[in-house]
């Protein structure tokens, strides 16, 4: 892949398996926050299994949409949009009933010095939306980050480990599924909520951004020395296939690859690529933000792009000067300051 079109062909590309349930999945799909990194491509993979599938289903994309361009591009597409501000109760209140939601509102970056938006966004607005959708199933994004930096030796947290957000970030974030938990409850709305890190496509993320510092001769700080990858279009293809495991109280699923990562090695593969030795600074410590997806596997299967394979893509794609979103994920914080 060497151009935008390619990418987002390939991370809007359904398998049977959601082309199936998609056929089987009652009422319509309306995605909230649609304008960010993920809404795209998830948008048009979920058109596309649609029609695969030859059914009479729409996808509506809600979102501020500052990029204009973005919004005809996925009326081109197909896809309904919907300028709106969620904030904003009457706009809200104004959007059309529909059977399937994804929620996908979120505020992370500028959370430093500007926590009260942060908080209105994570916590107040799932609510709102909570009781807006109260007839729907909705899908919420959520991230790893609501668990503690855990020892490398454990494999990450897996959905039991108790919860341990650090940073006001993260702890809007655990806000924001307990809010959601508590409309689940009182109006029996099914929900699943996937607490996702880190999903990569080739103009940002983790392996990107190691690319990167690779290629220009950056130096790598290993502190934060293990992660957790997964392509966008399988964590986006989970999202949707997760409509069907929506339950009261809400499912819990953490959604990323099965490898426990180390962003050393990580970082020599990509010097082998380009011909590069890495440089490093510090030591990487004896816990990392990482998670157990063992039980979304056992759902889905694994992911269909492996590790190694995002690792030649995102190679391929720094060497023939790739375009970057410039969004760096900040994944070697240790503090939870975003």
């Amino acid at each position: 892949m060497h151009t935008v079109e390619e990418l987002e062909a390939k991370l809007s590309e359904p398998s049977q398996a959601l082309i199936s349930e998609i056929a089987q999945l009652e009422g319509d799909i309306m995605i909230l926050g649609v304008g960010g990194k993920m809404g795209p491509s998830l948008a048009k993979l979920a058109k596309n299994a649609i029609d695969k599938a030859k059914v009479d289903k729409k996808v509506i994309g809600v979102s501020r949409f500052s990029n204009k361009e973005l919004q005809r591009e996925l009326e081109d597409y197909g896809i309904q949009t919907i300028n709106a501000d969620l904030l904003e109760d009457d706009q809200l209140q104004s959007l059309p009933e529909v059977k399937n939601v994804i929620f996908m509102t979120g505020h992370k970056f500028g959370t430093t010095g500007n926590e009260h938006f942060t908080w209105a966004m994570n916590a107040y607005l799932p609510g709102q939306v909570a009781k807006k959708f109260k007839n729907s199933r909705i899908v919420v994004f959520s991230s790893g980050n609501v668990y503690p930096l855990t020892p490398v030796f454990m494999g990450g947290a897996s959905e039991e480990y108790p919860t341990g957000p650090v940073g006001e970030y993260a702890q809007s974030v655990l806000g924001r599924e307990r809010v959601f938990e508590h409309f689940s409850r009182k109006y029996n709305i099914p929900m699943l909520i996937m607490r996702l890190n880190y999903a990569i496509d080739l103009r940002y993320g983790v392996l990107h951004e190691i690319a990167t510092f690779v290629k220009e001769q950056k130096p790598i700080d290993l502190r934060m020395g293990h992660v957790n990858v997964i392509w966008q279009g399988d964590a986006n293809e989970i999202a949707l296939r997760s409509l069907r495991f929506c339950e009261v109280p809400p499912k819990i699923l953490n959604v990323t690859g099965p490898e426990t990562i180390s962003v050393r090695w990580l970082a020599e593969r990509f010097g082998e690529k380009f011909g590069i030795r890495p440089i490093f600074v510090n030591e990487e410590e004896d816990t990392a933000l990482l998670s157990n997806a063992s039980k979304a596997h056992y759902l889905f299967g694994y992911p269909r792009v492996s590790l190694r394979q995002m690792i030649e893509w995102t190679a391929e794609w720094i060497k023939s000067g790739g375009v970057s979103l410039g969004k760096p994920t900040h994944f070697q914080e240790r503090e939870g300051k975003f």
